[in-house]
């Protein structure tokens, strides 16, 4: 080989904390094939997403002199701030970061290495491999390059053509309906659900039973991560043979009867009562979208006084506090998120229970919380502070009304379920744009977090009636540009039962 070779280095670091367990990741790639030469990852104990960045770039640039000492070396990242230091552009002021950037401008003379910013979404190889080390050093493990698949999802990616947006991520009833008949004609049958990107539907994501709604359940009993509970006797029986789950801070968990208005006329009709209008929506799954996605991942709010009476508790309301309990949860799920690593952002809605909950997780990722309207809970009129048995008595016939369709709106007036849904979809919209390729935690109540889901999934309306929701809990849901969204999780617990 000449010294005329050039190489491609691409690296990343990434902290679950920041600082925190941290690992690196870097690939030395061929400019010609795309072929991968060399990896390494190292897991490298507690650490910031700087100092991880600046070891990755080392042992990237490390791999590449061994490969080829004469080399000229052009490196990618997605730190600008390593980028712009290393190209002499910004000044290097933490002491951490000096003599790392010392020994990355030690590898190569100087004038053998170019560096160059790139998108987050172009260096998963590198990101990869970092979460891989940090994954490994979480068993009890090092990584070793036999058993990291990096370098085969990267060239899947690379190999992949992403398809033009068509429309704002969202409600999937039209795309899910063609990939349907798709997939019809194709003889393909009803087997395993694709994500967008090619992976699995995700775990959490439970269908509520026929019969009667799932029952929420905030204490020590809380049964395993498949989001059933030992809470039945939580249960209240209604009027008209359906059931209450209990859980009325956010609506209240019961079916509309049989041959009611809310079960009447097909899915896509029923979506379409709590539905915004759609712009022109994506070809299903005509091709997948490897662009990295918005990913929400959405918490609930810890228990207020008013949580455990099963009280209607909207944004009409008193505005509780949290109680000893929720405070407790919010620590707690606040400890999960900094251990995972990945919240990168944090938007709370302006209600005291989300704001205090979104501090505590906040205060433990030394991150901002951004304050969105949108991301309030119903307004629930005159039903503020009643259990659903007071409204039963004092409003039936607004209560059946409003349990018969996603337009009624409680006593009083307060917000119907579609007008909540119109409002959460706009916000939903903003934020996918304005946080595209990010992962955000968003601090909310049950109806938004429902909803979310419930447009994700194209359901119609009665659906919000069908999921369990508990104090605390964790759901995720991944937009992407072409329009597709992809739920991962619902109602996670597993951080409150330590």
């Amino acid at each position: 080989m000449t010294s005329s070779r050039e190489l491609i280095v691409e690296a990343d670091g990434g902290s679950r904390g920041n600082p925190g367990p941290a690992g690196y990741g870097a690939v030395v790639l061929d400019p010609a094939t795309g072929e991968t030469l060399a990896e390494a990852a190292e897991y490298i104990g507690v650490a910031t997403n700087n100092v991880a960045e600046y070891k990755g770039l080392v042992a990237g640039l490390k791999a590449a002199r061994e490969l080829f000492p004469d080399a000229t070396v052009h490196v990618r990242m997605d730190s600008k701030l390593v980028v712009e230091q290393m190209s002499g552009r910004w000044k290097i002021k933490h002491p951490d970061m000096k003599p790392l950037a010392a020994e990355a401008g030690r590898v190569f003379p100087a004038g053998r290495v170019r560096y160059e910013w790139i998108p987050r979404e172009r260096n998963k190889h590198a990101d990869r491999l970092a979460n891989e080390a940090m994954d490994a050093a979480k068993l009890g493990r090092r990584w070793e390059p036999s058993g990291s698949t990096a370098a085969l999802d990267a060239s899947a990616a690379r190999n992949a053509a992403a398809p033009p947006p068509s429309g704002p991520p969202g409600d999937a009833a039209a795309g899910a309906a063609r990939a349907r008949s798709a997939l019809a004609a194709a003889g393909t049958g009803t087997g395993r659900d694709l994500a967008p990107d090619g992976t699995g539907t995700g775990s959490g994501a439970w269908p509520g039973g026929a019969s009667r709604p799932s029952v929420p359940h905030d204490g020590p009993d809380a049964g395993p991560d498949d989001g059933l509970f030992a809470a039945e006797d939580a249960l209240t029986a209604v009027p008209g043979g359906a059931e209450a789950s209990g859980d009325f801070e956010a609506e209240a968990g019961v079916l509309a009867p049989t041959g009611s208005a809310a079960h009447a006329g097909s899915a896509r009709s029923a979506a379409a009562d709590a539905t915004p209008t759609a712009t022109a929506r994506s070809q299903g799954w005509a091709g997948p979208d490897m662009g990295a996605p918005a990913t929400f991942v959405l918490l609930r709010h810890g228990e207020t006084a008013l949580t455990p009476e099963k009280r209607f508790s909207g944004s009409g309301g008193s505005d509780p506090e949290l109680s000893a309990a929720g405070l407790r949860q919010a620590e707690a799920v606040a400890a999960a998120l900094a251990a995972r690593g990945t919240i990168q952002e944090i938007v709370s809605s302006p209600l005291t229970r989300c704001r205090q909950t979104a501090a505590a997780v906040a205060d433990r990722l030394g991150l901002d919380v951004r304050i969105e309207q949108g991301l309030r809970e119903t307004d629930f009129g005159a039903w503020e502070g009643l259990t659903f048995g007071e409204v039963r008595d004092k409003y039936p016939a607004d209560l059946d009304a409003w349990l018969a369709s996603a337009k009624a709106a409680p006593t009083g007036g307060g917000e119907s379920f579609a007008t909540v849904a119109r409002r959460v979809a706009a916000t939903r919209d903003r934020l996918a744009a304005a946080y595209a390729g990010r992962t955000v935690l968003l601090v909310t109540h049950v109806t938004p977090i429902k909803t979310l889901v419930r447009l994700a999934l194209g359901a119609p309306p009665e659906s919000l009636f069908r999921m369990e929701l508990s104090a605390a809990s964790i759901s995720a849901v991944a937009y992407y540009a072409d329009g597709n969204a992809s739920v991962r999780l619902l109602n996670d617990t597993s951080h409150l039962r330590g």
